[in-house]
């Protein structure tokens, strides 16, 4: 089963910067099988985890740490999702 995961790379030294947003695919594992960047903010909540890193790195493979965003907007709710 795949997975879709919402990386947004920011910089919390500089608020003027806009963040980056990467969509990135993984297994059950946690293997990235896939990863590409987004033009712009996704409008609709369809990511299973949203993840965030805010040291102003410019991309994902230098980042070393993320931080998980638990509740956030455009993490897709599982709740409703399992009942129908």
């Amino acid at each position: 089963m795949k997975r879709k995961v919402l990386v947004i790379l920011s910089n919390r030294l500089n608020r003027l910067q806009k963040p980056r947003f990467i969509e990135v695919d993984c297994d059950e594992e946690g293997n990235i099988l896939k990863e590409h960047p987004l033009r712009s903010q996704p409008r609709e909540p369809l990511y299973a985890e949203v993840w965030e890193n805010d040291d102003a790195k410019t991309d994902f493979a230098s980042c070393h740490s993320f931080k998980r965003k638990y509740g956030h907007a455009l993490e897709k709710a599982k709740g409703r999702a399992a009942k129908r």
